[in-house]
């Protein structure tokens, strides 16, 4: 196994298991055993060295890794292996209060964790029960963030939340508004839920109704295009509130209940206090000689799909609500990483139309051999136990899992593994790295210095002219080919940026995870039009992130410095930092 200098800092600031002292006390393969040890205990007994094994060789060859608190936890006194969590919110203190408890827990074993503030009272709603007046959800939301801030202190990560409010609230405004002034909420991501209502009425012009959730009545009527040009303006500005459909969820959603939040990083809507379960294949290593193992990814999307299966047997819940909410649908998350890397090996353009095809039939693959998987286990071990209320009863199919697929960012985990985060774009060929420790490391692309050197273009005055651009264009002694494979998310339209999205949306079952990055010099109405789009081509939410919205991000161009990354960025949202 070789890890990059970077790479193995984060193993050992946070998962390699460390002593009494501190020190750290195991290697990254003792890493990866202890996972696939504590996991493969789920597994029959004459069962359990045999997937004890392969569990250990897809992750020691770094072709699959689970999320982050199973490689944190698993075999561990913790043993909380999940990353997404919702919590319910109820419109009384009580409620609140009690969420605050639930995701310190959590937080503090490295899980993450969504909510819907779209119950709760308005601002200056009145309070019967001491006749005073309502905080309003954004107040509110003031506690979590706070709470999450001091449980950082104790925990090995960043806890992160998703706060999500209905379009409708009567206090949408200031949701929208919340994260105007730079460093408020710093905890949480916010998304808008956005209903098929609200775009029936954009589109038509017609009046939009507020809704007081307390009495369920229309509070206030407002222009659509009024709330729409506000919250397009918001993610102009600062990158945030992002946007999820929460109707389409909803309607694709297979099992009973009401979705109302998902998790931090939005590619999984979830129920009240469900938990679930991610794990992405690394796609760079499905390619061999130029052309796709179709196999071998069979093979990784089998063990994947029993393996997330397998966390939920061994998995050690934080309160008893999550893990019966959980076992109920068995909801895990299989999806992949390094998609930008294996588009360089095959030499196709991430902007491309070949680009986008190969999503789906990539996606398209992984969907159909999850079915086969969770359909196999379901023969093995039942179905789950909410089937009989789903839409697979109806259509006659048994499987293991109420839902298969999501497309996460992968932050820390495609750094461990060494490839492009997710199903981003490169975000650069070479920049400065500042490692977990402070100090300054040049990392460059791989495929980039080996072609470089097969081509004799390579110069170490050339690999420094590189880390000062955020592209290849206007780089001289660069073959035409070579700047045409190695684009980054500084030469790809949002229009393709999208497309791709929905290549990989059209077979996932959960929802996918991307962040459509934009030049400094993008307008609001290219906001609007992304919002229009994705809506409009099925997608069931959309980030977006402007260069230079934000003072402080994690990717920084300055024209007498080279380019510089966070620690943990990997690509995507140039604002945040995902932790998956």
């Amino acid at each position: 196994m070789n890890f990059s200098p970077n790479a193995y800092q984060v193993l050992k600031a946070r998962y390699l298991k460390k002593d009494s002292q501190g020190r750290v006390c195991e290697s990254p393969s003792q890493m990866f055993f202890r996972v696939a040890q504590a996991v493969a205990k789920a597994e029959k007994k004459e069962k359990i060295n045999y997937f004890q094994d392969k569990f250990f060789q897809i992750m020691s060859n770094l072709e699959f890794l689970p999320n982050s608190p199973t490689l944190m936890n698993a075999g561990t006194c913790f043993g909380q292996l999940s990353a997404c969590f919702v919590l319910p919110i109820e419109d009384s203190i009580e409620s609140i209060f009690e969420a605050v408890k639930i995701m310190g827990i959590i937080h503090q074993t490295g899980g993450g964790t969504g909510f819907s503030f779209s119950r709760l009272r308005p601002q200056g709603d009145i309070v019967a029960s001491t006749g005073g007046r309502a905080s309003g959800p954004v107040s509110f939301m003031k506690i979590f963030d706070t709470a999450t801030s001091v449980v950082i202190q104790g925990g090995r990560r960043r806890g992160a939340n998703m706060g999500v409010l209905n379009m409708e609230h009567p206090d949408i405004l200031k949701f929208i508004q919340a994260k105007e002034k730079e460093g408020e909420f710093s905890n949480f991501n916010l998304s808008v839920a956005i209903t098929d209502n609200f775009m029936r009425c954009l589109k038509n012009r017609e009046d939009f109704y507020l809704i007081n959730p307390r009495q369920k009545k229309r509070s206030k009527k407002v222009k659509p295009d009024f709330l729409f040009h506000k919250l397009s303006s918001a993610a102009f500005n600062s990158g945030e509130p992002g946007v999820v459909f929460i109707d389409r969820i909803n309607r694709h959603h297979p099992v009973k209940g009401k979705i109302e939040a998902t998790n931090p990083c939005g590619e999984v809507p979830l129920l009240p206090y469900e938990s679930c379960n991610l794990g992405s294949i690394n796609l760079s290593k499905v390619v061999e000689n130029q052309r796709i193992n179709w196999e071998k990814l069979k093979e990784l999307v089998e063990l994947g799909v029993r393996f997330l299966d397998d966390v939920i047997e061994v998995n050690n819940f934080p309160i008893p609500q999550i893990e019966k909410a959980t076992k109920v649908n068995r909801k895990i998350g299989l999806g992949v990483m390094g998609f930008a890397d294996m588009l360089i090996k095959l030499e196709i353009s991430y902007d491309s139309e070949a680009a986008v095809s190969l999503a789906k039939k990539i996606m398209k693959f992984i969907r159909s051999e999850s079915l086969r998987a969770s359909s196999k286990l379901a023969s093995e071990r039942g179905v789950f136990p909410n089937y009989k209320f789903s839409l697979y009863k109806k259509k006659g199919v048994k499987l293991r899992n109420a839902t298969l697929n999501s497309i996460a960012p992968t932050g820390s985990i495609s750094i461990i593994a060494g490839c492009s985060s997710g199903i981003e774009p490169l975000f650069a060929i070479s920049y400065q790295r500042r490692i977990l420790g402070g100090k300054n490391f040049l990392e460059v692309n791989p495929y980039f210095l080996k072609l470089a050197k097969e081509k004799k273009f390579y110069s170490s005055s050339l690999i420094e002219e590189i880390s000062f651009k955020p592209s290849l264009k206007k780089i001289k002694d660069i073959p035409l080919q070579a700047k045409r494979i190695f684009v980054t998310a500084f030469d790809i339209s949002y229009l393709r940026q999208i497309q791709i999205q929905q290549a990989f949306q059209k077979y996932t079952d959960n929802a996918v995870s991307k962040t459509i990055n934009l030049p400094e010099k993008s307008s609001i109405n290219t906001v609007k039009n992304i919002y229009l789009l994705a809506y409009k081509l099925g997608l069931k939410g959309i980030t977006i992130y402007r260069y230079n919205s934000r003072k402080k991000q994690v990717l920084s161009l300055a024209e007498e410095a080279p380019l510089s990354v966070h620690a943990e960025y990997s690509g995507g949202c140039l604002g945040k930092i995902c932790s998956i």
